[in-house]
């Protein structure tokens, strides 16, 4: 694996390698010491263009636990606030040597343009770009979906016969985006849920059904439904009527939780708009796997920053060195 940019060209084979390397670094995180030798002397560079605390600590976190060395860039405070362009700072970042950048920008396409620009050499993650994808997100909720599902057999598994249902702001949501063309590639059934404005204009072409109305759709009642975040700082219009009239309809409250199937599982990527998307009693239920997210998300990005830098060649057990350096 070159480069992580996007699920939608993802093949159901990567897929599937990344989540079960997955599965092996979640296995050594349960240990007292949580380090492994694999990356050691390897940098990788977070390269943020925008505000992130979740996204850019959980590879901040992996890239660690692998024994790289991490370099955070963030483009407030930076040449890039005086105008320097996307070009100049990935060469200056291949003179430092960078093996790896995890980039999360506000232009959909930049991830793409830094990998194939030849402006640098090393291996490129996309951390989010504009409205277009954040492909580890989805492949941490594929994997979440999975442990909740097939508990500690799950290895070599996809997702045929699970039905998710997506409900928000799928519009502004590259989180979405991700999750279906993922989720469809791992075989499962997907649904969207939204106000017709939040909609996309072009979701005839998504493999995905579209619904308006979430109490239809939870009635179906899906193995896993997720909820985003009403991203109001990307709204320049009035999308909905009011917030309390969108969380009347498409929330998540006590009563919608309490209609879902036995076995339903409630996600959401994070950070929560408690009481607009979701209310409390929903984001702090049993059925939540918020924080299980969370802590999915650096065994996941661990196993992305293997695959690109040390898995495609060795072919070694990424768990190698483990024993000698992580005692049981």
């Amino acid at each position: 694996m070159r480069h992580l940019l996007d699920t939608k060209t993802l093949s159901r084979a990567d897929a599937l390698r990344i989540l079960d390397v997955a599965e092996d670094m979640a296995d050594t995180q349960q240990r007292e010491v949580k380090k492994l030798p694999t990356l050691r002397g390897k940098t990788v560079v977070n390269l943020f263009f925008e505000d992130s605390t979740r996204t850019r600590i959980s590879f901040e976190a992996a890239a660690k636990r692998l024994s790289a060395d991490v370099i955070n860039f963030s483009a407030k405070g930076s040449s890039v606030s005086k105008g320097e362009s996307l070009q100049d700072t990935a060469q200056t970042l291949q003179a430092m040597g960078a093996d790896a950048v995890v980039i999360r920008h506000g232009a959909s396409g930049a991830p793409r343009t830094l990998a194939t620009s030849g402006w640098i050499t090393a291996g490129v993650v996309n951390a989010g770009d504009g409205t277009h994808e954040h492909p580890t997100q989805a492949l941490l909720d594929a994997f979440t979906i999975r442990k909740r599902r097939f508990g500690a057999d799950s290895r070599g598994r996809d997702l045929a016969g699970v039905s998710v249902t997506i409900v928000g702001d799928i519009l502004h949501s590259r989180v979405a985006r991700s999750n279906v063309w993922l989720l469809t590639t791992l075989g499962a059934d997907v649904t969207l849920v939204a106000p017709p404005t939040l909609i996309p204009q072009d979701v005839s072409a998504w493999p995905a059904r579209v619904v308006y109305d979430l109490d239809e759709a939870i009635a179906g009642r899906p193995h896993a439904l997720m909820m985003l975040r009403i991203q109001l700082e990307r709204m320049n219009a009035a999308y909905f009527p009011t917030e309390r009239e969108y969380s009347r309809r498409w929330g998540l409250d006590a009563r919608r939780l309490q209609s879902l199937g036995a076995d339903s599982i409630v996600m959401h990527p994070g950070p929560m708009n408690r009481g607009l998307e979701i209310s409390a009693e929903a984001a702090d239920s049993p059925r939540s796997t918020v924080l299980e997210q969370v802590t999915n998300g650096v065994s996941v990005r661990m196993a992305a920053l293997y695959l690109l830098l040390a898995g495609a060649e060795s072919g070694e057990d990424p768990r190698a060195g483990a024993e000698k350096e992580n005692p049981r």
